[in-house]
């Protein structure tokens, strides 16, 4: 189902998970009569990563037609925004310098990205792959590295050199190259909740890294009391500082800087500041961020370890409906406390 690959330098681990509860839906409701509603799970490959779907509906020949509607959107997206897939929209945009009749999706991302650049005033910044190339393959050779074989880099890291029109996608400057991974993983989240939604799943959980929830869980017979509940655990090798949420019509992102490093020692977060062009540094280890679409969430989640918890407020201060839950480097941990 995908084609990504990762340096052998990088560690990763994603999973995917969707849970679908479809009582209350017009089209998937139980028929009277009919055989109890069952767990359908489908599991496979997406994104890089083992994958798994859950679907609990009372039609089995739904769940299948389902899951191959959303394996072949998962499939369309990832030919948008793969940096790995030859002939995707974004490789091509990548080598050529510009990408002509772009999709409307690549076009919509884009624009959301500009507004997240903007809100985290630049530390959000999608122009940051050649950076993340040269700390992938280069900086680990000896005599690599150093700040200053950064400078002509971070010339190339400029999110307002990137010309998005419906007609073409285009960089000012010779070099330059994009990254979505920050926020691409919340957008294909979004598209799949919402193909489930207008399926009739009107109560449906989207796990696919990043959290949307929609409507109510059905735990044991009885609905959860408001939403779905979630357990949240920004970094996962910090088992000790998670907490429980309940997401109704919201989504969760989370980020960490020892979620992937560039070295096995896990010192080298794959996170960049674009400022500076090194892995981040700041007073957060972790962070999770709920909004009300899986999109804004994860591109915040993202920029909050490059802008440090002062940042992060200001940001989700001028955003309606988020807040944000962290881990900081001096190993406490709360929510923020936002005006």
């Amino acid at each position: 189902m995908s084609d990504i690959r990762v340096p052998s330098k990088l560690n990763r681990r994603r999973f995917l998970t969707i849970s679908a509860s479809a009582l209350a839906g017009a089209t998937l409701a139980p028929i009277a009569g009919a055989a109890e509603p069952r767990v359908h799970r489908w599991t496979g490959m997406a994104l890089g990563a083992r994958a798994e779907i859950n679907l609990l509906l009372n039609d089995p020949g739904m769940a299948k037609a389902m899951f191959g509607e959303i394996e072949a959107e998962v499939r369309r997206l990832e030919g948008i925004f793969s940096l790995y897939r030859a002939e995707s929209e974004l490789v091509r945009l990548n080598r050529d310098g510009r990408l002509s009749s772009p999709s409307l999706e690549m076009v919509e991302l884009l624009g959301l990205s500009g507004q997240i650049h903007d809100l985290t005033e630049g530390a959000f910044d999608p122009t940051v792959q050649p950076l993340w190339d040269h700390h992938a393959h280069e900086a680990p050779m000896p005599g690599k590295g150093d700040a200053g074989d950064l400078e002509p880099i971070l010339e190339q890291v400029d999110f307002a050199s990137v010309v998005i029109e419906p007609s073409e996608i285009g960089f000012r400057k010779p070099g330059m190259s994009i990254t979505l991974n920050g926020i691409a993983q919340g957008f294909i989240t979004d598209r799949i909740a919402k193909l489930l939604k207008s399926r009739g799943c009107t109560d449906v959980v989207v796990d696919l890294g990043e959290i949307s929830a929609i409507g109510r869980a059905d735990i044991e017979g009885d609905y959860a009391n408001d939403g779905w509940p979630v357990r949240l655990r920004p970094d996962p090798s910090r088992p000790d500082a998670e907490i429980k949420v309940t997401l109704k019509d919201a989504a969760v992102a989370s980020s960490a800087r020892r979620g992937t490093t560039f070295d096995e020692a896990a010192r080298k977060s794959h996170i960049l500041d674009p400022r500076t062009g090194l892995p981040v540094q700041s007073d957060l280890e972790a962070a999770s961020v709920i909004a009300n679409c899986a999109t804004i969430a994860d591109g915040l989640s993202t920029a909050a370890l490059v802008m440090g918890e002062a940042g992060l407020v200001k940001a989700l201060n001028r955003v309606r409906g988020t807040s944000g839950f962290v881990l900081r480097a001096d190993e406490s941990s709360g929510w923020l406390a936002l005006s």
